[in-house]
């Protein structure tokens, strides 16, 4: 006889989870059990946020829901951050939390919270086994709104009572079945055809949805039938190649940019699997004065600065080539200027000898040093806004950016994940001073079970990030400087290798010694962070020129 602990890994199993990460605890002890003859590899993290995060990554490159586990009480809310981010990012996540005994659940009791409410409002999903033989309906229910159309976080919580339940009759999981997304109406792909067609300098704004939805094969093929350009958010960097012709790179500074210029001179926005968390309308559309076609597997957000002519729902891929169908090209369009600004900016400071090493030689060198599908984790920083706009991105999925609910930590973790997905190819992740010490405890997990990454540290000693936003608002800062420990000899602590760049020129060499070693490596760049209000300043410029 099997125990409910037991069903829910055969439930696990049969919604096609390769991976759990999460740590053990007193109240998770019967699934963990379980998983013991499983073929489920449960990756044993330094902390329940890590474990999140490497969910967060895992769903976000597979479309598969990352899992994530905890204990109760503490083990739980350690993984709310992560959780959240991957909720907010459209990560699809599955989180599960060992609970006390259904029997003190009513009174206060030793490290019981009230788990299911505490993960609803940041989950399309949240409940609580309150029988064993519920399971598989809970299961099946959980991965199908994490993996739905508008995917996302669902929660499963656990009492260690229920966990160690035998069951009096042999249960089995729920058939997997996905939808489909349907075919957009006639009606929607109408009214989006006649304003295209009637528009005399339209630009696409691309988001992650297109990713989400494999459309990027699509999307090219529809700018380049319509001579359309197009702009991509920060997470959907690579929905385009940036060598493409109509690409514009990437738009979500809070500040004017090159792209910008296309939207200021555009008089209709074509969103494409765009979600309003992405980069918000009212940074690019402040004087509502353009007409948009929203083009989603799901309805457009209500927003003032949002008001969509043509609410195109359905499949990505269809509809473009529905629309793309009846349109005909345009004529010409602006993107060849806009583009070249961009593409002489990092010419000019790809061999810049300066030191300590500026923003844009960093990620000169960290492209020539990376294949086109090798993989780029940006953690969240000031060096995150240097990436989205600079790091010429070739293909989907190979630059990670946490946009939606930006929290600093995802570097390390989402590293590991990502190299578990994508082992044969090379992972490196760019994280600040500042993130990487939030969950560098993980470079642990990776040597335990020998997974090869590259850290690269931008240090400044500083919240460099906040140092920025304080210059442009009050012209002064406060309270952002810290001390960091001898990066080199912290990795060298954990079994990893270390290195230090002490000149411009050093820094491609040793990425290549880096991967070269097939092991945690982490490399210790000092950045010259005041180019950031150099770059402030310069794109204010571009705007008043355009």
């Amino acid at each position: 006889m099997s125990t409910a602990a037991e069903l829910l890994v055969k439930c696990l199993e049969n919604e096609g989870v390769e991976y759990i990460f999460g740590i053990p605890g007193e109240e998770n002890l019967h699934v963990m059990d379980a998983l013991r003859d499983s073929k489920i590899r449960f990756i044993t993290v330094r902390h329940e946020q890590g474990a999140a995060f490497m969910a967060d990554v895992y769903g976000r490159l597979t479309g598969n829901a990352g899992v994530c586990l905890a204990t109760l009480g503490p083990g739980a809310t350690n993984l709310i951050t992560g959780f959240a981010d991957a909720n907010m990012d459209r990560a699809p996540i599955v989180a599960i939390a060992g609970q006390g005994a259904t029997t003190r659940l009513h009174k206060e009791s030793h490290q019981v919270l009230d788990l299911v409410s505490l993960f609803k409002p940041i989950s399309h999903y949240s409940a609580m086994a309150m029988e064993a033989e519920n399971i598989p309906e809970i299961t099946r229910k959980a991965f199908q709104e994490a993996q739905g159309h508008n995917p996302g976080g669902a929660f499963i919580c656990l009492p260690e009572n229920i966990a160690g339940q035998t069951l009096d009759q042999a249960q089995e999981a729920l058939s997997v079945n996905r939808s489909f997304l349907p075919k957009p109406t006639e009606a929607s792909i109408t009214q989006a055809v006649q304003l295209i067609s009637k528009a005399e300098a339209p630009i696409i704004l691309a988001g992650n949805g297109v990713i989400r939805n494999r459309a990027c094969q699509d999307l090219m093929q529809f700018a380049e039938r319509l001579n359309i350009p197009v702009s991509q958010t920060f997470m959907a960097k690579g929905v385009i190649p940036f060598s493409h012709a109509l690409s514009l790179g990437t738009i979500g500074l809070q500040a004017h940019d090159y792209v910008a210029c296309g939207f200021e001179q555009a008089d209709l926005v074509i969103c494409i699997g765009f979600d309003m968390v992405e980069y918000h309308p009212y940074l690019w559309h402040p004087r509502r004065d353009k007409k948009i076609v929203h083009i989603h597997n799901t309805p457009a957000e209500i927003d003032a600065h949002y008001g969509v002519s043509a609410d195109v729902v359905g499949d990505i891929a269809l509809a473009l080539r529905d629309i793309a169908e009846y349109v005909r090209p345009k004529s010409h369009h602006n993107g060849d200027d806009l583009k070249r600004t961009i593409v002489s900016e990092l010419d000019a400071y790809a061999q810049d000898a300066g030191f300590p090493l500026k923003p844009q030689r960093i990620l000169a060198d960290t492209r020539a040093m990376l294949d086109d599908e090798d993989i780029l984790i940006s953690d969240v920083g000031a060096h995150k806004m240097w990436i989205a706009r600079l790091f010429r991105c070739e293909a989907p999925n190979t630059c990670i950016i946490s946009n939606g609910f930006a929290s600093m930590g995802i570097g390390v973790p989402g590293a590991i994940a990502a190299k578990l997905v994508h082992p044969e190819r090379k992972v490196l992740t760019i994280t600040g001073d500042a993130g990487f010490m939030m969950n560098s405890q993980e470079i642990e997990t990776a040597l335990r079970y020998q997974i090869p990454i590259v850290i690269m540290i931008w240090n400044d000693g500083e919240y460099g990030l906040i140092k920025w936003h304080q210059q442009r608002r009050f012209g002064r800062t406060g309270f952002i400087e810290f001390n960091n420990p001898d990066f080199v000899k912290y990795a060298e602590a954990f079994g990893a290798k270390g290195y230090r760049v002490n000149a411009a020129d050093q820094l491609l060499p040793t990425l290549k010694q880096a991967f070269a070693d097939d092991t945690v490596v982490v490399i210790d760049v000092p950045v010259d962070y005041s180019e950031n209000m150099r770059l402030t300043e310069k794109l204010g410029k571009l705007l008043s020129q355009s």
